[in-house]
């Protein structure tokens, strides 16, 4: 029998709504609108789409969008300045600066530059760090509304087998300390594991975030197993498909995310639940 769906695009769509009512309440209530500052430096397409996309879902919720477009040549000096001045203005509760950057600019001194409290990706060594004690406070966007589906599955994640593809700092990492903190058993896998398939064969639980198509084999999944797609890859013939073989994989798991409509919704979703806990704080 096929899989169950995890539907991220339907979930996704229930947390813009709640959200935006939310919105709604704070302006009632004369409170501040949720502010979020988007800055894309250069013009990757992917990252071009992926932006389009946040500030749609800004608009959608009633959130005050803020967006820089700066040129590839925009200095690292340059995007310090600024973050320095958003981290300033009251009006803004969180700053996402896209990634990847352009090459001479440094990606992680970027990102400890970002107020941790207004770092709505989660992805300061600040809030990882609280994410690793149990303390959270601004989690990694994807990792998190991946737990947000798992949710909606009703199955207890407590003393699974999960098996965490990739380990990544945005996806993999975080998202092996998200499975920790509900009491998952956790296994992370990388490019020097040995044996594969092996692991991923006795996971209750299979998460894969490693940006290549098709990688997690159908075969490998363990019958009834959960299976979550974080990956997104455009293949030759422009089709979209992510690390896991879903085809196969369906007639196996129990629940299943494809791709696209899974993961991808969930992360916008997540981001602007952040964005809303910091005006609310």
């Amino acid at each position: 029998m096929s899989a169950n769906i995890l539907d991220g695009k339907a979930i996704a769509a229930e947390l813009r709504a709640e959200i935006k009512q939310e919105v709604a309440q704070l302006v009632n209530q004369g409170k501040t609108q949720p502010g979020l500052a988007v800055i894309l430096v250069g013009e990757n397409p992917a990252s071009q789409v992926y932006v389009r996309n946040k500030k749609n879902a800004c608009k959608e919720v009633g959130f005050n969008d803020v967006a820089y477009d700066l040129p590839a040549s925009t200095s690292q000096v340059e995007l310090l300045s600024l973050i320095d001045e958003l981290n300033q203005r009251v009006d803004v509760h969180g700053i996402l600066v896209q990634l990847p950057l352009p090459d001479h600019i440094s990606a992680e001194t970027v990102i400890e530059r970002i107020n941790p409290l207004k770092d709505v990706d989660g992805f300061h060594p600040y809030n990882v760090g609280r994410l690793a004690t149990r303390m959270t406070n601004l989690a990694p966007c994807t990792p998190h509304g991946v737990m947000t589906m798992l949710a909606k599955t009703g199955i207890p994640l407590r003393g699974l087998n999960a098996v965490v593809v990739g380990a990544s700092n945005i996806v993999g990492i975080p998202m092996a300390l998200e499975l920790l903190n509900v009491r998952a058993t956790v296994t992370v896998c990388h490019s020097a594991t040995k044996d594969l398939a092996q692991k991923v064969s006795e996971a209750d639980l299979v998460v894969v975030g490693v940006g290549i198509p098709n990688m997690v084999k159908g075969e490998w999944i363990k019958p009834g197993a959960i299976v979550i797609d974080v990956g997104i890859n455009r293949l030759d013939d422009g089709k979209l498909c992510g690390d896991v073989e879903f085809d196969v994989a369906k007639e196996k798991a129990s629940w299943i995310t494809p791709v696209p409509g899974g993961v991808g919704p969930m992360t916008i979703a997540t981001l602007l639940q952040n964005t809303l806990q910091v005006a609310k704080s």
